[in-house]
């Protein structure tokens, strides 16, 4: 089977393309800057030029396809790209998937697109989903929630920094993932026959709220946390003065999801019975809480190693 991977470079495609290129699959990515994607040329994927804001350049990286995997999405606060890429751009994607004659594509979406129609980027993902059904393309898509990569700098590097962390007044619980299980899942439905035409909440096996992780980051870290908290009711305010994604560029990207996030999930509740359709066993997915001890342990290492080098090179002037 040959893959078409779209948002390759990102911090879940990468981890989709090296998971597949590992399983044997053929894979493509289409990219805009080769330069920025040589890495994935380096792993044994195929690059080639396109560029969802140009829809002539979508089909002929569709040549010899047979299943495209999208796990793309702009910055919420690019208004322009959100309509030119995320809607226009995709929408030439799934037309174009459906001349080539695409067996399954996978389409990585958001969770709670419903209760937030009035956000851009949750109108258009909620859009897209809607246009992907209708094309009769064979599709699975996957509405996630947030990604253990974006909580080393929303909680670790701040703490390591002694920077401010700014979390909202309410207690919600978000089962994060690690993007390498994330990869799993979407490469795990290509071949299960069961997960065509299904749309699957994917979260991890444990919820955890702000409060949790800090505590995990102070206790990893060895160090306390300067928290700052901003009531969910002022970032509504905010948010309807002046834009949801554009107040603040620092506090937005750590709070632009809060309001989406606060809300009850069963993404817990159902781990047991998603685990089990994709045969997944729960045992091998990984653990907040290893993830964060991996990543500081490493960090020390890595400072370790700094301050060596370091003491190597005084001594080298003494002599």
């Amino acid at each position: 089977m040959s893959l078409l991977v779209i948002g390759g470079t990102g911090t879940l495609g990468r981890q989709i393309v090296l998971q597949a290129l590992t399983k044997g699959y053929q894979v493509r990515c289409l990219v805009r800057n080769f330069r920025r994607a040589n890495f994935l040329k380096e792993w044994g994927a195929e690059l080639v030029y396109g560029d969802l804001s140009i829809p002539e350049t979508i089909p002929p990286c569709l040549q010899g396809i047979t299943a495209v995997i999208d796990a793309s999405t702009s910055r919420p606060s690019d208004v322009d790209a959100l309509k030119i890429v995320d809607w226009d751009g995709k929408i030439a994607l799934i037309e174009a998937s459906k001349a080539a004659n695409i067996k399954r594509f996978i389409f990585c979406s958001t969770q709670n697109l419903e209760q937030f129609s009035n956000i851009p980027l949750m109108n258009i993902k909620q859009g897209i989903e809607i246009k992907l059904k209708q094309s009769t393309i064979p599709y699975t898509i996957f509405r996630l929630t947030g990604f253990y990569q974006g909580l080393i700098e929303q909680y670790a590097i701040p703490i390591l920094e002694n920077l401010p962390i700014w979390i909202t007044n309410e207690n919600t619980c978000v089962s994060y993932m690690d993007t390498q299980d994330i990869a799993k899942f979407c490469l795990k439905s290509l071949q299960l026959p069961q997960t065509i035409n299904k749309t699957f909440f994917l979260g991890g096996p444990k919820g955890w709220v702000s409060s949790e992780i800090i505590r995990l980051c102070e206790q990893l870290a060895g160090q306390s946390a300067k928290v700052n908290q901003i009531p969910i009711f002022i970032l509504k305010t905010v948010s309807q003065l002046f834009g949801f994604f554009e107040w603040g560029q620092n506090i937005s990207d750590r709070l632009a999801f809060a309001e989406i996030l606060n809300v009850e999930n069963n993404f817990s509740k159902s781990t047991f019975d998603l685990y089990k359709t994709f045969k997944i066993d729960s045992s091998e997915v990984v653990q907040l809480d290893d993830y964060l001890l991996e990543y500081f342990i490493r960090l020390l290492k890595r400072l370790r190693d700094i301050n060596f080098e370091d003491v190597q090179k005084q001594k080298n002037l003494v002599i």
